[in-house]
């Protein structure tokens, strides 16, 4: 599992490495030739360094001895056997090149492929998987889990298989060369091992303490950032300081551990091989002085010798790093294998034209009509006109089946009335609204769309039909224009600033470095919270809906812009079904209709004044509310 906010985890092991990897490999599928390619370069440049250290004994017992004692020596030989050993070197150093180049390649296009069904699939996912999953775990996945894929797939593999191959071939020229000292390299190898095995895993162990320590830091930091304002009116800094200062410790103690354990396998594998190399060379002179082995092959062991420990190290690290990117690459898996949205719905949203007779006629053109294509068993076609007539019938819902929210709650909203919901944080207010935007499926009961189940309407028509202005305003990286514009991508610019006049955003967009062309950046960081919600209210206006939701959509307003906006959100909501949620209760007394909720019912239900002669909840929510202003 991932960190908490997201950190790389150390060696942690997969859980079904072998599914994992294949399925890695069918993203590869693309470039079976350049991998084949790939493969036979790192076998080539593997052999050229096992052939060349071999070549070490004919150069001394066919050149470099004949040569002693000798006046007139030819060279011309022994300078093209070393032109032969370059051109084995240069050819490896050659073959190194090509596979490190198309491993980048590869694995560029392969983990491009991940994401892009990482991302695709991340769109289909239902709204309860992101309640259920913080931003940072989710962000890990293309982060710290792309970039381990990553570097498995560029370095890791190709490292192992070279390794792999340099081990086996180096072993079996040394057992070629003399099998009574590869009988001593076998023992100092046995004490190799046991060390990595030894230091590796309390490595491993100490990594993992690591990256937990390093995802409570980050996590601590990301909340700092976000909460510094309130860190700094209750005068908190002092307190910060000391948590940070824990965290920060342990992770220093954790790091220190870590890559203490990391950095002495390598000086400790380094000095074994020279005491490996020194014991070796002894032993091999005695044979040479008994005449039991020539010189060039003392040469050429003493050779392999140095080269057989480190591809050893390396076999045991590329292994815990590629296990590692395995885990990622489940990780991954996990979130693409996740349940997509389901979508069993048949009735979908066109424009249409009204015919002579009064009926309506599809058409591919904007006309500003709207119409539920509605296809029916016996092969028929019927088009209802998009008026934006709701109705709950008995509906009951849970986030979790052990809690219901809403309880058997009946509301209707006729064309064009505006519906007001007033209750308590955690009364169902904003549950309905997600309701009828189907984000998340009713347990009992149905509610109907212009006479139409909505269970039966596709999910992303359902939604086109339907504009909502969220408490908690989101900016997308981009211009004023762009922002607007993506509640109707097909809006023109003269549309645009229609909807921003309609929403009284024009005059302080004008003001902007750039007006409409100015770049928001952060999540709207340069405007203030009231501009940001009224772009976001003149997004709604420019999608043009039938149906218009307002949860807290002058939250963030000051009564003064309030005011000013009321007549032009007066005209957005003309001819429209308007839902509204809202705790300032003057900007719901003029609604056809109020809900008053508790508890996930439906206690109170008329107009303004209707309400205020029960002299129920409603009336003491608001006459509260009339004491404090």
């Amino acid at each position: 599992m991932p960190g908490p906010h997201g950190g790389r985890h150390g060696y942690q092991k997969p859980q079904n490495p072998g599914k994992t990897f294949l399925r890695i490999v069918k993203y590869m599928t693309d470039s079976k030739l350049r991998i084949a390619v790939v493969v036979v370069a790192v076998i080539i440049s593997s052999c050229t360094n096992i052939v060349g250290t071999y070549f070490l004994k004919p150069l001394i017992n066919d050149y470099i001895v004949p040569f002693i004692g000798q006046q007139d020596v030819n060279f011309a030989p022994f300078i093209g056997m070393l032109c032969v050993l370059g051109a084995i070197y240069l050819t490896g150093a050659l073959c190194t090149y090509i596979s490190n180049r198309l491993m980048v390649d590869i694995s560029n296009h392969s983990l491009n492929s991940i994401r892009r069904d990482l991302f695709r699939h991340m769109q289909e996912l239902p709204i309860r998987y992101f309640d259920t999953h913080t931003h940072g775990e989710l962000m890990s996945r293309y982060t710290n889990d792309v970039d381990a894929l990553r570097e498995m797939l560029s370095n890791s593999m190709t490292a192992l298989i070279t390794s792999t191959i340099t081990v086996v071939g180096t072993f079996t020229m040394m057992l070629i060369l003399s099998p009574l000292l590869t009988l001593l390299i076998i023992l100092m190898l046995l004490v190799m091992l046991f060390i990595i095995k030894t230091i590796g895993g309390r490595s491993a162990r100490a990594f993992q303490r690591q990256q937990r320590a390093l995802g409570a830091v980050n996590g601590y930091i990301e909340e700092m950032i976000e909460g510094q304002k309130v860190v700094k009116v209750f005068c908190h800094e002092e307190t910060v300081q000391k948590d940070f200062k824990a965290l920060n410790d342990e992770l220093c103690n954790a790091a220190t551990d870590a890559n203490t354990f990391a950095s002495i396998l390598m000086p400790i594998m380094g000095n074994i091989s020279y005491i490996n190399y020194a014991i070796t060379a002894t032993v091999g002179a005695a044979l040479a002085i008994n005449g039991k082995m020539d010189l060039g092959s003392i040469a050429s062991f003493l050779q392999y010798t140095r080269s057989f420990s480190q591809p050893l190290t390396q076999i045991s690290q590329q292994f815990n790093n590629i296990l590692s990117a395995l885990a990622g690459a489940e990780r991954i898996f996990t979130m693409i294998d996740q349940p997509a949205e389901e979508d069993e719905g048949y009735v979908t949203l066109v424009n249409a034209v009204r015919q002579e007779d009064g009926t309506l006629q599809e058409t591919d053109r904007h006309t500003g009509l709207w119409a539920w294509k509605h296809p029916h068993k016996d092969g028929t076609l019927t088009y209802t006109q998009v008026k934006g007539d709701v109705q709950f019938e008995n509906v009951t819902f849970g986030y979790n089946p052990d809690k219901t929210v809403l309880h058997n709650v009946s509301l209707y909203a006729k064309p064009g009335q505006k519906i007001a919901f007033v209750g308590s944080t955690g009364a169902g207010k904003t549950t309905i609204t997600n309701l009828l935007n189907r984000f998340y499926e009713i347990n009992n009961g149905k509610i109907r769309y212009d006479g139409i189940n909505i269970q039966k309407i596709k999910k992303n028509d359902l939604r086109r039909s339907l504009s909502m202005v969220l408490q908690d305003t989101h900016l997308f990286t981009g211009t004023v224009m762009e922002n607007i514009r993506y509640g109707n991508l097909d809006a023109t610019d003269e549309e645009v600033i229609a909807a921003a006049k309609l929403a009284n955003a024009h005059n302080f967009i004008q003001h902007l470095p750039q007006g409409y062309n100015t770049i928001l950046t952060s999540d709207g960081a340069n405007l203030s919270q009231g501009q940001r919600q009224l772009l976001a209210i003149a997004r709604a206006a420019v999608a043009d809906p039938p149906v218009l939701v307002l949860d807290e959509a002058t939250s963030s307003i000051d009564t003064r812009t309030e005011a000013l906006i009321e007549k032009g959100m007066d005209s957005l909501m003309t001819g429209r079904t308007v839902f509204v949620i809202a705790h300032r209760l003057s900007t719901v007394r003029n609604s056809n209709a109020i809900m008053v909720l508790e508890n996930g019912q439906i206690i109170e239900r008329g107009d303004h004044d209707q309400l205020i002669e029960q002299k129920g909840k409603y009336y003491q929510l608001y006459t509260g509310m009339f004491e404090l202003s």
